[in-house]
């Protein structure tokens, strides 16, 4: 009598579970692996929202820069994203957290201060912004760095500080920049922001520029907004009032730099091109921004909704900061060293000196 067989979907070869007497390892083997349920977001969000609470108070209390203070509580506790249970909180909250910030950023900009800013400074500032941009990229190359370390420097330089560099970092990726590379741009940059609103005023007042060179000077080459605007008013309130049109003009320009951005590195991680259509499109997030800078311009926010987006924007991109220096590596900071600075201090100089050669020259 012929030995019957199993269906095909049955055979196994010979020995192969001898040792299994249950048939345990055969059931395992059949069964296809179930999927892994996503993380919750609660313990990474909970985190950051803590180590960002406690960056707030401390720059409350000792007026230290807000968002260093966030990325540096932030590299402290990056010993909390070995917890695998942390990764999907944190990664929201760098990635989601980061673009609803650049939109309310929208609102505190309206076209009719960049208008008010005239032709001729208009066309300084995008000279000064471009210097900025070409010595970060050099520096980049000096320094053996690659061109998105330039191109992450320089935008920060020329635009509008850590906000700058958070929405460029979300067009470039992490593919192409590592974490490390970019929080530690972070640190160049909100440094040197701190130091040149104390610095800055001071050298104005020691050449005698008049309250509208000083105020050029100050809100095109200070990086971050709030302290450019606070070291305009540290010069005089006409100086501040200059500084504050000039500072909101390079906000405005965020949308167009990043958009050419995107369209100049507009190839995959892999190194496929795109298609052109594809690669002339915005982020949605920098449309976003440009939508709610339109409805400002159109309808007058009474100023305490003005003021209180101003504090959710900031308050979002400091969660995203935090959030993003938790997943950074501490060893691959310690490996780039000093080079990685070279961009962000290169971009700095030159800013400054192109802003302050139209200052005197121009503006005279």
């Amino acid at each position: 009598m012929a030995k019957r067989e199993g269906p095909p979907a049955m055979r196994e070869p010979p020995f192969a579970f001898a040792g299994d007497l249950f048939g345990e390892l055969d059931l395992a083997a059949a069964t296809p692996p179930s999927a892994a349920p996503p993380e919750p977001l609660l313990p990474g969000l909970a985190i950051c929202a803590v180590a960002s609470l406690a960056a707030a108070w401390l720059a409350e209390h000792y007026g230290f820069p807000i968002i260093l203070l966030g990325l540096l509580i932030g590299l402290s506790l990056n010993f909390v994203a070995h917890d695998a249970r942390t990764h999907r909180g944190l990664d929201f909250a760098s990635r989601t957290f980061l673009r609803a910030g650049i939109v309310i950023l929208g609102f505190q900009v309206t076209f009719s201060q960049i208008a008010a800013l005239g032709v001729t400074p208009f066309i300084a500032l995008l000279v000064v912004m471009a210097s900025a941009m070409g010595a970060a990229l050099a520096g980049a190359r000096l320094a053996g760095q690659n061109a998105y370390t330039g191109i992450l420097a320089g935008g920060a330089t020329a635009i509008c500080g850590a906000s700058a560099a958070l929405a460029l970092y979300g067009v470039v990726g992490k593919s192409r920049l590592s974490q490390a590379q970019f929080a530690l741009t972070l640190v160049g940059v909100s440094l040197a922001s701190a130091m040149a609103m104390s610095v800055y005023p001071v050298i104005a007042a020691e050449l005698g520029l008049s309250d509208r060179q000083a105020g050029f000077l100050i809100g095109a080459s200070i990086h971050d907004v709030a302290q450019a605007i606070g070291g305009g008013f540290a010069f005089s309130d006409e100086a501040g009032s200059a500084a504050t049109i000039v500072k909101l003009a390079r906000v405005a320009l965020l949308a167009p730099v990043v958009a050419l951005v995107a369209f100049a590195i507009g190839r995959e991680a892999g190194g496929g091109a795109q298609p052109l259509w594809r690669r002339m499109a915005m982020p949605w997030f920098i449309v976003a921004f440009l939508a709610a800078m339109a409805l400002n311009s159109a309808v007058a926010m009474p100023a305490p909704v003005t003021g209180a987006l101003l504090a959710g924007s900031k308050g979002l991109l400091l969660l995203a900061v935090t959030a993003t220096a938790m997943r950074t590596r501490l060893d691959l900071l310690l490996e780039m060293g000093w080079r990685t600075t070279v961009p962000v201090l290169a971009a700095t100089f030159a800013s400054f000196a192109a802003a302050l050669a139209f200052a005197v020259l121009v503006l005279a």
